[in-house]
């Protein structure tokens, strides 16, 4: 049984707006992972082998990113990049 929030009641009010803003974080193709990351695809694919970015396999083959691993990865490799030496 759902229990509906009274207007008087702001608890219930509160949690009920919590669960209305989860969302849920579908996850990314290789594509989009690699427009995201402003890498190529085959870049990515790369990574994946070497096991340097965070994936998930899907049916076995497909590989998926969440967007929510990608972000500190993505940090990460633009800090390597800003910091690489230049000749």
């Amino acid at each position: 049984m759902i229990k509906r929030a009274k207007p008087d009641d702001e608890s219930a009010a509160a949690s009920l707006l919590d669960v209305q803003d989860q969302r849920v974080e579908l996850p990314m193709t290789v594509e989009e992972a690699a427009r995201f990351l402003g890498v190529s695809p085959q870049t990515v694919y790369l990574w994946v082998e070497r096991k340097r970015i965070p994936h998930l396999r899907v049916m076995g083959r497909n590989i998926r990113f969440l967007k929510s691993d990608l972000l500190p990865f993505r940090a990460q490799f633009h800090q390597e990049v800003e910091n690489a030496p230049t000749e």
